[in-house]
């Protein structure tokens, strides 16, 4: 982990860098306009309901008031092939200026020290656009590998 770099759970405090950073993600990496009130609610939705997931927040320890710089969303999906629990990192971002110096990385990390104490925890997944190199080279060095499968889905 980088030593700059602290992780902490995300909290109602939180939403309005979270609800920014969603935005920006969808924009950047699939070209998408999120609602904001649908995203605000969605985000808050995960604070009072944990059982659902959790943000993740990075935070530059020399920054003033210790700058949120990336953040992540953790969900989790049972595998009854397995008898347990994937952890499924989502809403990956990091702010332009902070990226390749550790903090994804540090995140990372994060989740995989809090899934290795979850008794239930049988591995990490991500999705990753098909496109977006960066992404895919970072999470091939921190020892994920691609699956076979595509993702399909309908959405309501």
């Amino acid at each position: 982990m980088s030593a700059s770099v602290t992780v902490r759970a995300a909290d109602l405090h939180d939403v309005p860098i979270l609800v920014d950073f969603n935005r920006a993600m969808a924009a950047e990496s699939e070209g998408k306009a999120l609602n904001n009130g649908s995203l605000q609610c969605g985000v808050a939705y995960l604070m009072e309901h944990p059982a659902e997931g959790f943000y993740l927040v990075a935070e530059l320890l020399e920054q003033p008031n210790a700058a949120v710089a990336g953040a992540l969303l953790v969900t989790f999906e049972w595998s009854d092939w397995r008898n347990g629990r994937f952890w499924w990192i989502q809403s990956v971002y990091v702010t332009p200026a902070h990226r390749r110096k550790g903090v994804y990385s540090t995140l990372h990390e994060a989740v995989r020290n809090r899934a290795s104490q979850d008794l239930q925890a049988c591995g990490i997944r991500l999705y990753v656009e098909k496109e977006n190199d960066g992404a895919q080279a970072a999470y091939s060095s921190l020892g994920m590998t691609q699956t076979a499968y595509r993702l399909y889905e309908e959405e309501f």
